[in-house]
């Protein structure tokens, strides 16, 4: 779903950087720099205010909570993808629209690149962006009956073993019925945003953002059916960790993690709060990509006219 921006209250941004990276901290002054100069404000934590070159003017806040960036226009957020997904926390949990500008490698969540700086501040000053909404997954773990942790996650949610020299045994369930059992490395379940992250590199399909789906995909299994597994958005996905198998571990957007007993059953759904994307452009997830992945598509001519 799009929604084109258009309020027009006070304006404030909160910026979000990795300032580990000494381009992130370059790139974070210079969009800075650039905010103000256009009359808008710049809030910022203070645990990374205390790695960045800023002026005076610029707020900083000790709450390293979602609340931050409460009253804020827009969360610009700077870095790999990673970074990314700490913003997609924030980003969630307050309904401010995220912003971000890879400086990681391939970034499928960010909408613009370091080069691209002068742009994202004139498209931000000019309120010229739109804003859409991601699905996101909520995830329960049950242990001997017991809900004993919820979760969330923008990309996935990862059931896998931690024991190296042996495979984590599970049944996977959808919709309440029983599909297949077998030995393996682990199970990713993601969203279509996920589609090109962790379940991508186990082998999964790619699904374009605006379909509403929910993926199961296998991390080496040792099985004859061992197939990714498309379903609909109101499915419910589960992972039965079998109680004779070691322990195994749940990952959320590899951010989150949780030890999952022996017998431990993990449920997918579709998130009730979706993640707010600002865009910037409106070329096709298809040009997206064939960036991403610098794709090979010399030779091709298109439908004829």
């Amino acid at each position: 779903m799009t929604t084109n921006v258009t309020t027009d209250t006070a304006r404030t941004v909160f910026l979000l950087a990795h300032t580990g990276r000494p381009a992130a901290i370059r790139s974070a002054e210079l969009v800075v720099q650039g905010l103000l100069r256009n009359g808008l404000g710049v809030r910022v934590s203070a645990a990374e205010a205390a790695d960045l070159p800023l002026p005076d003017t610029v707020e900083t806040v000790t709450d390293t909570s979602p609340s931050a960036v409460d009253g804020c226009e827009l969360l610009i957020v700077l870095g790999g993808d990673g970074t990314l997904l700490r913003g997609a926390e924030f980003s969630r949990a307050s309904g401010v629209p995220m912003l971000g500008v890879n400086l990681g490698r391939v970034g499928f969540l960010a909408e613009a690149e370091r080069d691209d700086l002068d742009k994202v501040v004139s498209r931000v000053v000019t309120r010229d962006y739109d804003v859409e909404e991601r699905m996101t997954i909520d995830v329960l773990v049950h242990s001997n009956g017991d809900v004993v942790h919820s979760d969330w996650a923008l990309n996935e949610a990862a059931v896998q073993k931690v024991s190296p020299e042996r495979m984590l045994e599970v049944v996977l369930e959808i919709d309440g019925r029983p599909v297949t059992g077998f030995g393996c490395d682990g199970i990713v379940c993601a969203t279509p945003t996920g589609s090109t992250a962790y379940a991508f590199s186990a082998g999964g399909p790619v699904v374009w953002p605006e379909v509403e789906a929910l993926l199961m995909v296998p991390i080496s299994a040792h099985a004859l059916f061992a197939k990714p597994l498309v379903t609909s958005p109101t499915s419910v996905l589960a992972v039965e960790v079998q109680p004779h198998t070691p322990h195994g571990v749940l990952w959320c957007d590899g951010r989150r993690t949780v030890e999952l007993p022996a017998g431990a059953r993990v449920e997918v759904r579709r998130g009730a709060v979706p993640v707010r994307l600002a865009r910037l452009h409106q070329a096709s997830f298809t040009d997206r990509l064939v960036a991403k992945f610098a794709l090979p598509v010399s030779g091709w001519r298109g439908a004829p006219h």
